[in-house]
C-alpha cells in the first residue's frame, strides 16, 4: 500500500513538474490571420468572462466595435473597462442580454438594431454546463433553452442586419461533447428523464445541427456560419458540478487558458477563405470530424422547425 501510494505521489509530482510543457503541447491551434477590423461591428454573448472575454479583447485590439452582450451588466462593465484600457479601443460596449428569457433577447435585439446599422460578426459564445434541473422563464429546460434556443432566437432577430452587412459571419460555440448528445424530441425539456451531463451534451449537439441547417438557409447571402470546439479550458462553466470543480483544481495546470480557448473562435470569425466551409465544425483552428448525429440532415431540419415552433417565430 505504501509503495503504491509512493508511486502515485511520484507520478503526480512528475506531472506537475512537467505541467508547463504538457499544457503547451495540448494548447492547440493559434489564429494566425493578420486581418484588421476597423469599422466592423461585433456582438459576442457571454463576453464578460472566460473565452468570450478573450475573444472580445482580441477583436477590440484589431479595431472592431465590440458589443459585450451578457446577463451580469456589472461584470460586463468591468470586463469592458479592462479591455478598453488594454487595447486602447474605446468602442467596447456592454448591453444586457439574458438568454434564459426571450423578452430579454428581443429587448437586446431591438436596442441593438436601433443603435447599429451594421453587424459583421455574431459570436454565440455564452452557455451553461452541468446545471441542476431547472427551466427558463419561457419553460424550456435550461441547457437547451440557453445554449440552443436563446442563441437561435438571437440569430433570427439579427440575421437581416448580418445579411445587409455581408460578408459577415456567425460563430456558434459547441463542444466535443456533442458526440455524446442526442436530440430527444419526445423529451426535449427533460421532464421524463434528466441527467445534467447528458443535457449539456444534447444542447451542444443542437448547436452543431443549428449551424449545419443555418448554413443551408444562408447559402448565397454572403453570411457564413461555423461551429467551434474551444478545447478543455479553465472556465466558470464548471461551477455547477462539484466533481468538475475538484478535477479543475487538480488538473487546471494542464487545461487551455481562456486566451488559448478563444483561438478557434477568432479563426472562424476572421480567417480568410473560410467561406466554402460554412456549416462546418472547427477545433484547434482547423476543420475537424463531427459525429454521425451532427451530420443528420433530417434531424437538423426537424430541430429547426421545432425550435421555430417553441419560440413562436417563422424563419424561412
Amino acid at each position: 500500500m505504501l509503495v503504491t501510494l509512493g508511486l502515485l505521489t511520484s507520478f503526480l509530482s512528475f506531472l506537475y513538474v512537467m505541467a508547463p510543457s504538457i499544457r503547451k503541447f495540448f494548447a492547440g491551434g493559434v489564429c494566425r490571420t493578420h486581418v484588421q477590423l476597423p469599422g466592423k461591428v461585433v456582438v459576442i454573448t457571454g463576453a464578460n468572462t472566460g473565452i468570450g472575454k478573450e475573444t472580445a479583447r482580441e477583436l477590440a485590439r484589431r479595431g472592431a466595435r465590440v458589443y459585450i452582450a451578457c446577463r451580469d451588466v456589472l461584470k460586463g462593465e468591468s470586463a469592458a473597462s479592462e479591455i478598453r484600457a488594454d487595447t486602447k479601443n474605446p468602442q467596447v460596449l456592454v448591453r444586457k442580454l439574458d438568454l434564459s428569457d426571450t423578452k430579454s433577447i428581443r429587448a437586446f435585439a431591438e436596442g441593438f438594431l436601433t443603435e447599429e446599422k451594421q453587424l459583421h460578426i455574431l459570436i454565440n459564445n455564452a452557455g451553461v454546463m452541468m446545471y441542476p434541473y431547472s427551466k427558463t422563464v419561457d419553460g424550456f429546460e435550461t441547457h437547451i433553452g440557453v445554449n440552443h434556443l436563446g442563441h437561435f432566437l438571437l440569430t433570427h432577430l439579427l440575421v437581416e442586419r448580418l445579411k445587409e452587412s455581408a460578408p459577415s459571419r456567425i460563430v456558434n460555440l459547441s463542444s466535443v461533447a456533442h458526440h455524446i448528445g442526442k436530440i430527444r424530441f419526445h423529451d426535449l425539456h427533460g421532464e421524463k428523464r434528466y441527467n445534467r451531463t447528458f443535457a449539456y451534451c444534447h444542447s451542444k449537439l443542437a448547436n452543431m445541427l443549428f449551424t449545419r441547417e443555418l448554413a443551408k438557409k444562408l447559402k448565397g447571402t454572403g453570411v457564413t456560419t461555423y461551429a467551434v470546439h474551444p478545447g478543455i479550458v479553465s472556465s466558470e462553466l464548471f461551477r455547477h458540478s462539484f466533481l468538475l470543480c475538484l478535477l479543475w483544481r487538480l488538473f487546471s495546470p494542464f487545461f487551455k487558458t481562456a486566451r488559448e480557448g478563444a483561438q478557434t473562435s477568432l479563426h472562424c470569425a476572421m480567417a480568410e477563405g473560410l467561406e466554402p466551409l460554412s456549416g462546418k465544425y472547427f477545433s484547434d483552428c482547423k476543420r475537424t470530424w463531427v459525429s454521425p448525429r451532427a451530420r443528420d440532415n433530417k434531424t437538423a431540419e426537424r430541430l429547426w422547425n421545432v425550435s421555430c415552433e417553441l419560440l413562436g417565430i417563422h424563419w424561412e
